[in-house]
């Protein structure tokens, strides 16, 4: 009987061997015609990867062309260049999450990208600079303007409201309007203010404007946002516009109730609102809205007002009780009358609205609540987006 050979070194596990799945090609319809796109799972991936599909979406909705013709830009000399290099350059540096001009000169080596956008050649940054400096500029205003209520206008057939607010974008060299004005993260800090006005929790701009920094008061912002109300149908008007406390003065509420346009603004606490406050605070009536606030509707004419509006006043319990001892010398009269007269001596917080419309105070409250979503927007378009970018020392060139 013959034994089998000892195996000294056994062999180890057998590799599996992982089928490759077949992938098909992708076809994109771009500017330089239709290419066939491939993925290999193993490769490494460029961020610039989905830049044809892009590409195709611009082409097909007719968004990227009209926009180049339509462009206010012309040149008188023979080597000029093109309207479609110039703003394509700009279309692929924003892409790129380029901040400043000079960055554009990173994409001058791109021959793909550039010839799927229809374009010969990536410019340079001084030749971006110069072509802007070319633009008139209310019509440049006029065609960034068009442009967007193209983009945005078959979303306003729904109802819709409309936000504004301001935000503040720093500045570190000497660019025209770097003035100190608010600045909550960078006190001192020299600054632009971009007064902004959205459609509501779409996170849709529908207009910017870039000022002084010292100019972030809703006085600055109301112009611009008459103005965007003028350019649209009336059949497109929002529901209701929505702005802090900035926005709760007589001029503003004037203007708009002589536009029939509804409003919801939050109202600064000065001593008749704190009065208002004090004469609620232990009336009934009071509906519970969500997470513990109640909410109480009244009617409040200030000194500056022309005419009684309605307000809503909202509050809730402070977790930490605050209870002071009458005999104290912290224990001032107004302190005292907020606190409850009952056993139970918890302080609230207030806040009040004024607005027009006619509708149920839950449903005023949660409207204001829902107008917390502006800051999402300014946090994801200026830190992800890159948005304030490209600032140059002349305002003109940066307003929009």
């Amino acid at each position: 009987m013959v034994l089998p050979p000892k195996v000294i070194h056994p062999e180890g596990d057998k590799e599996m061997v992982q089928s490759k799945r077949k992938i098909s090609a992708l076809v994109a319809d771009t500017f330089d015609g239709k290419i066939h796109i491939e993925w290999d799972p193993q490769a490494q991936v460029t961020p610039l990867g989905q830049l044809p599909f892009f590409i195709q979406f611009l082409k097909m909705g007719h968004l990227f062309q009209p926009w180049v013709d339509e462009c206010p830009s012309h040149y008188a000399s023979n080597n000029a260049p093109k309207k479609v290099n110039i703003l394509g350059s700009f279309l692929l540096s924003i892409l790129s999450g380029h901040t400043r001009y000079a960055h554009m000169t990173s994409l001058m080596t791109d021959s793909v990208n550039a010839k799927l956008l229809g374009m010969s050649k990536v410019v340079s940054d001084d030749c971006a600079r110069r072509a802007l400096q070319k633009i008139d500029e209310d019509k440049g205003i006029r065609w960034l303007q068009d442009s967007l209520y193209y983009c945005y206008s078959p979303l306003l057939s729904q109802p819709w409201i409309l936000d504004t607010d301001v935000t503040v974008k720093p500045l570190y060299g000497k660019q025209e309007g770097a003035v100190v004005g608010y600045n909550p993260h960078k006190p001192g800090r020299p600054s632009h203010t971009y007064h902004t006005y959205m459609i509501a929790n779409l996170r849709l701009i529908l207009d910017v404007e870039v000022q002084a920094g010292n100019q972030s008061a809703s006085c600055y912002s109301a112009p611009g946002l008459w103005s965007l109300l003028e350019r649209l149908p009336k059949a497109d008007w929002p529901q209701f516009i929505r702005g802090d406390c900035d926005w709760g003065n007589d001029g503003v509420m004037t203007e708009a109730e002589q536009r029939g346009m509804d409003y919801l603004f939050k109202l600064r606490q000065s001593a008749n609102v704190k009065k208002l406050i004090l004469e609620h605070h232990c009336k009934s009536g009071w509906q519970q809205t969500v997470e513990g606030w109640e909410a109480l509707s009244s009617e409040l004419k200030l000194s500056t007002w022309k005419q009684t509006r309605r307000v809503v006043l909202v509050r809730r319990r402070i977790k930490n009780n605050v209870v002071i001892a009458p005999d104290t010398d912290k224990a001032l009269p107004q302190q005292l009358s907020l606190l409850e007269p009952a056993e139970d001596m918890a302080t609230f917080e207030y806040s009040v609205l004024v607005t027009s419309l006619d509708a149920e105070v839950i449903t005023i409250v949660q409207h204001y609540r829902d107008r917390a979503d502006c800051e999402n927007n300014f946090d994801e378009i200026k830190n992800q987006w890159g948005w304030g970018g490209f600032v140059t020392q002349k305002i003109r060139l940066c307003y929009r």
